[in-house]
């Protein structure tokens, strides 16, 4: 059963908090966007954003996984507000939450700033709707529910 994953979901007026990605793995080594996508066995690289989130550790829950991925990954502080969407992220249950009550400046952190690298870079931008075709919002079924948002 794959791992399941949880992101938050931070607002600022008409953007939102995300993480542009690029990755490219190295021949021989297992590459989850080759994979979602069906590409042969040598990785091309791959160009994309995501909400900050991750796996669902052992004993957390969804919830609990948001919160702290996010501050993990950007320093951010927040709590919930509610359940903004629930779909599949590269096979695997993916819960999405909007965020109230933040605190911080966004800085990149933990282990993201610690790969971030030629072949596996992260960055945090503020995008709205506008911006998610240009940046391959991943996965695609979190656009629609997240433009509605944004855009009220």
């Amino acid at each position: 059963m794959p791992i399941p994953r949880a992101a938050a979901v931070v607002v600022d007026g008409p953007r939102a908090l995300l993480i542009k990605r690029y990755l490219r793995q190295p021949p021989g080594r297992l590459c989850v966007m080759c994979e979602a996508v069906a590409l042969g066995p040598t990785c091309p690289g791959h160009s994309y954003a995501v909400l900050p989130g991750g796996h669902v550790e052992p004993g957390e829950t969804p919830e609990t996984t948001a919160l702290r991925e996010l501050t993990e990954e950007t320093t951010l502080t927040a709590t919930i507000a509610r359940l903004l969407h629930t779909g599949t992220h590269n096979g695997r249950v993916a819960t999405y939450y909007l965020m109230t009550n933040v605190t911080g400046t966004p800085v990149l952190s933990g282990p993201e700033a610690q790969a971030h690298s030629p072949n596996d870079s992260y960055e945090l931008l503020w995008a709205d709707p506008a911006d998610f075709a240009a940046l391959g919002l991943y996965p695609p079924d979190v656009v629609r529910p997240l433009t509605e948002l944004l855009l009220g």
